[in-house]
């Protein structure tokens, strides 16, 4: 069985490195076209993206366990409800993204406008001197110096171009689509976890989700958005309790 991580927005596979070397299991991060490599144009919207990640997934030829942050999160939940793809088991970390109650934060939606957007993702690219850089936007949420200094060697026009495409593909929210046709027990075994020292938390919404899915939940007490790099042996003891599960079941 392959643990495939998939990242979120604004990141690249490297997210995932300390974690992925504390599970003893096979296991790849897949890239997101468009961060830190090329985009081909026919990935417009979300559900381009989703059903690339369908695809790449078919590509491996067995059922995998699919664990999913931030975009890469909601792209894992959309492919279990959504296509015909062997998954195991799926995990998310942004679960309530997909409640009816929930709203976009105030970054994204400025994303979301034009040219608000657009002006903004230009600010914080390296190439624009004397502004913060997306790296320093997000180290308060908890990402490291390391990766924020990945991110901001990859972030161009195109990444900014595969920013604006996601978000502005996810008015007003995700409910409002993808979140109407997955509104019963996810087809596959799922886990919910809440890092509740996210400033942008809404641990409530991620339960009232997980309870819809049939998903279990995990809260990371006192974790970040990037609980991952924060804690890497607990993200690691939470995932691998929830295999065993899957396993015994």
């Amino acid at each position: 069985m392959t643990v495939v991580f998939v990242h979120g927005v604004p990141e690249t596979p490297a997210v995932w490195n300390a974690l992925r070397e504390r599970i003893d299991r096979p296991a790849l991060a897949l890239r997101l076209p468009g961060f830190g490599s090329p985009r081909p144009a026919g990935l417009v919207d979300k559900e381009a993206y989703a059903a690339w990640l369908a695809d790449d997934l078919r590509a491996l030829g067995g059922p995998v366990d699919l664990v999913g942050h931030d975009w890469g999160a909601h792209l894992a939940m959309r492919v279990v409800s959504a296509y015909d793809v062997p998954v195991r088991s799926w995990v998310s970390d942004v679960a309530h993204g997909w409640h009816p109650d929930y709203r976009w934060h105030e970054a994204a939606v400025l994303f979301q406008q034009s040219p608000q957007g657009e002006e903004l993702l230009a600010s914080l690219r390296a190439d624009s001197p004397g502004s913060p850089s997306f790296g320093d936007f997000l180290r308060p949420r908890g990402m490291s110096a390391e990766l924020a200094t990945e991110v901001d060697a990859v972030h161009d026009e195109v990444m900014s171009a595969a920013v604006l495409a996601l978000y502005r593909s996810a008015r007003p929210h995700l409910h409002a689509d993808w979140g109407r046709e997955f509104d019963g027990p996810a087809p596959a075994p799922g886990l919910v976890l809440v890092p509740t020292g996210d400033p942008m938390a809404q641990p409530a919404l991620d339960h009232e989700v997980a309870a819809r899915l049939g998903a279990r939940t995990e809260e990371l007490d006192g974790l970040t958005h990037y609980w991952m790099l924060q804690d890497p042996d607990r993200g690691a003891e939470a995932l691998e309790r929830f295999w065993a599960a899957c396993e015994a079941s």
